[in-house]
């Protein structure tokens, strides 16, 4: 019998590598025909995951995680008609139908027919559908017409493989995050955080031709690495408001776009800089923003956090000055990344050197027997994107 092996959620702080069930091409009971199974090539430890990893989330003890997948088509239910055995395909994160109002509008980061509980549907996530993660050896996706975007060469993909395992989640994400903020031709814009969202989000505002790109965050070793790509960069637990540490860049207090890539665990600035606060990114970027502009916010805020500083930010309430971003007319786009909108193009920028996206994030390859360690040093800060090689397909 065909054996499997993937990353479980123990509790709060610890992840092992246990042996599983082989997908099957099943949604409960029934038979999925329009599902296939993947040999998994690469699946990357994802910010979101540590989230859960730390416990602060309702994730249940023994989910397997991973949610950024790519992978080989090894089986395929008899009414997918495009995708083959053999082919190399990116598994967008969100699980969409294809089907419904919201995927026909493209809008497949919240399909209405993937989970019962709410819209949306990730793999190996909480509260998103109850469906296995794809950090493991083999992972079952439906909807595989839908949702899997083929790579054109398998030969030509696996020479960039580091890069193309990102368009499953963070650079589209990232991209989107810069997209919804308005990045255009000339834009100086501020992304908060240095992780490997918010350096894919800085990549996707250089192909989207933006003059200036500053990132803030409070790990230098993740500032070094922006730095390394052309970004300017502010490191957050100086006393200076961001306000002035931006018109030290570009002579001005404020920004045309900001994104936020840090989310519902962010910490205040400066002397606060070791107090979660949760509304410090959301303020700050409303007070940097030039009036008319936008906030570009893929950052994970979540309706449930048990680790939360309080009441209010244990149901996911948050003392957002609303005030002052309707007085400067800003637009807010949130949600998850619609993965499909974007990640055949950002392919395409890959395939023809348009972007080194690996470079940028700092991509590091492991097996699946190191990904413990690999939550460990991500939770430190570790100024890398980890991404698992769970059969060495890539060492190879």
């Amino acid at each position: 019998m065909a054996t499997n092996r993937g990353v479980a959620y123990v509790g709060p702080g610890k992840v092992e590598i246990q042996s599983i069930d082989f997908p099957k091409l099943a949604l409960g009971d029934r038979k999925c025909e329009h599902g296939v199974i993947l040999k998994v090539v690469s699946t990357n430890i994802c910010g979101s995951d540590q989230h859960m990893v730390r416990g602060r989330t309702t994730a249940p003890s023994g989910l397997i995680l991973g949610h950024e997948i790519t992978g080989e088509v090894i089986e395929a239910g008899r009414d997918v008609e495009f995708i083959k055995v053999g082919d190399l395909c990116s598994v967008p994160f969100n699980i969409a139908c294809g089907r419904c109002r919201n995927c026909k509008e493209g809008r497949t980061g919240i399909c209405l027919n993937v989970n019962p509980a709410r819209p949306g549907a990730a793999y190996g996530y909480v509260d998103m559908g109850g469906w296995v993660g794809g950090q493991a050896e083999y992972v079952m996706v439906p909807y595989a017409d839908f949702n899997l975007l083929r790579f054109p060469d398998k030969d030509k993909a696996m020479e960039k493989i580091r890069d193309l395992t990102l368009l499953s989640d963070i650079f589209p994400t990232g991209f989107h995050g810069a997209v919804t903020a308005g990045v255009g031709p000339g834009s100086v814009v501020y992304i908060a955080g240095a992780g490997p969202v918010g350096l894919a989000s800085a990549a996707g505002c250089h192909l989207l031709g933006a003059a200036v790109v500053i990132v803030g965050d409070m790990i230098p070793e993740r500032l070094a690495q922006a730095r390394s790509f052309g970004c300017e960069t502010i490191d957050l637990r100086g006393d200076a408001s961001l306000g002035d540490r931006i018109a030290e860049i570009v002579g001005v207090p404020e920004v045309d776009a900001a994104v936020d890539c840090v989310g519902f665990e962010a910490r205040g600035h400066g002397k606060d800089a070791v107090v979660e606060r949760p509304a410090t990114v959301l303020n700050a970027l409303m007070t940097i923003t030039r009036a008319g502009g936008a906030l570009g916010i893929p950052g994970l805020y979540v309706t449930d956090d048990p680790g939360g500083v309080d009441d209010n930010a244990k149901s996911g309430t948050l003392g957002i000055r609303i005030g002052l971003g309707w007085a400067k007319s800003h637009s807010f786009a949130t949600g998850q990344c619609p993965v499909l909108k974007y990640n055949r193009a950002l392919m395409m920028t890959i395939l023809h050197d348009k972007v080194h996206v690996a470079k940028a994030c700092n991509v590091e390859v492991i097996s699946l027997d190191d990904a413990p360690k690999g939550y460990e040093d991500f939770d430190k800060g570790a100024a890398k994107k980890f991404v698992i090689d769970p059969h060495g397909s890539i060492a190879a």
